[in-house]
């Protein structure tokens, strides 16, 4: 498999503010880019790791507490990074 490793790890967050002020202010991960969607009510915010990957946090109003939903709280996904698709395809 020709996988270099995990490009970013995506999170949607019961409590957005809470969460930034944790990851950006306690934990001091730079902001890469902060997007609020207005059509979703909602936040994105991109996280810079020290190893280079990315941390996504994102909000979105109501969104269930089971994670066997789609839009639930918790892990949103994982993207691992390669440097060829197809073949890693």
């Amino acid at each position: 498999m020709n996988l270099t490793g995990i490009h970013h790890i995506a999170i949607i967050c019961s409590e957005y503010k809470i969460s930034k002020e944790f990851y950006v202010n306690l934990m001091g991960f730079p902001i890469i880019n902060e997007v609020y969607r207005e059509e979703r009510d909602s936040y994105k915010l991109d996280l810079a790791l020290p190893d280079g990957t990315q941390l996504e946090l994102f909000s979105f109003p109501g969104a269930p507490v089971r994670p066997s939903y789609p839009e639930a709280q918790g892990l949103r996904h994982l993207a691992f990074q390669t440097p060829d698709i197809v073949e890693a395809v």
